[in-house]
């Protein structure tokens, strides 16, 4: 249900002025506010919710969800939802983002969150070689002029600690995973996403468990019924005491 909505979130004409209240999520209090409304819905799904944070610009969020997924996340459904994903970044609706790609220095954490998908992709994939089509048409000449700044954000170091005293066109991008942000508390929010993506991880283990159950139940019991015929038939030839016979030969009571 979830993958359904953001896929027509991602895609409706009739959604558009939603998509545009999204991408404002950071700066206005309506935009913050949906963005809020919906997290709690789509963070059931890891591809739901990376596309919701590409769509409200909430790069850095994005980034920190990739680093936190596990192997058990990684099947088929997550896969096909992500190739979808990594199609739709090709499309108009994303031409924002794409143009963003021109000046890495001032989006580094789309830059790392890109990668962080291109990482996840097998390579045989027509979505790894999208992508990665993609990313080689990011200017050189903007890592040379903000080499500085990339790799201090790409080295660990919070963006918002050196975009407080390294900022252009005078604006401050005040930006915090461990903070809030306009009223967004991100800290919060991948906490949320987090311990659902575990009780879906816990009732998968379980599905799992019950799959494999039936089979080792109906195994043992085959056994036991085998046990107690092979038991019968010796106490039989036992109490016969017929002659000749070997009763700890286990071949005479076939």
């Amino acid at each position: 249900m979830v993958q359904a909505l953001n896929l027509i979130l991602l895609t409706s004409s009739e959604l558009s002025k939603l998509r545009n209240l999204l991408r404002g999520s950071l700066v206005t209090r309506e935009g913050k506010e949906l963005l809020v409304a919906l997290y709690a819905s789509w963070c059931h799904s890891p591809v739901a919710i990376i596309s919701l944070c590409l769509l409200s610009q909430a790069y850095q969020h994005a980034s920190v969800v990739i680093q936190s997924l596990v192997e058990e996340d990684m099947n088929v459904k997550f896969f096909v939802q992500l190739d979808k994903l990594i199609r739709l970044l090709e499309t108009p609706i994303f031409t924002y983002l794409r143009l963003q790609l021109l000046e890495p220095g001032r989006y580094p954490w789309l830059l790392k969150t890109l990668y962080g998908l291109l990482m996840l992709l097998p390579q045989q994939s027509g979505a790894f070689r999208i992508l990665q089509t993609r990313l080689k048409t990011v200017p050189t000449y903007s890592f040379s002029n903000g080499g500085d700044q990339i790799s201090r954000a790409f080295s660990g170091v919070p963006f918002s600690q050196y975009m407080m005293h390294h900022h252009e066109d005078g604006d401050a991008e005040d930006y915090n995973i461990n903070s809030s942000h306009q009223g967004i508390n991100f800290a919060a929010r991948l906490q949320q996403f987090e311990n659902v993506q575990n009780q879906h991880r816990g009732q998968a283990r379980i599905k799992r468990t019950t799959l494999i159950a039936p089979p080792l139940l109906l195994h043992q019991r085959t056994q036991s019924t085998s046990g107690k015929i092979l038991k019968k038939r010796l106490w039989s030839i036992t109490a016969l005491n017929l002659p000749g016979i070997d009763t700890t030969d286990p071949f005479c009571l076939l």
